[in-house]
């Protein structure tokens, strides 16, 4: 399984250039969205590929490479 599937809230902030607090709620908010599309979800964690899908940076950067 691949060790970076989940992001932690340092990682989150890190990226956006956030604060932890508003990052645990960036992080609480993907989270509701995933577990209303039926996933499970850890706390302070987020799915590395949802996290970069809503934010544009996976998709967006592969169609920037082509």
């Amino acid at each position: 399984m691949d060790n970076n599937a989940f992001m932690s809230v340092d990682d989150v902030a890190a990226i956006l250039g956030i604060s932890k607090s508003y990052a645990y709620k960036v992080v609480r908010e993907l989270n509701k969205d995933l577990k209303a599309m039926g996933y499970l979800t850890v706390a302070a964690k987020v799915s590395k590929r949802y996290f970069m899908e809503k934010y544009c940076y996976g998709e967006r950067e592969n169609k920037e490479k082509e």
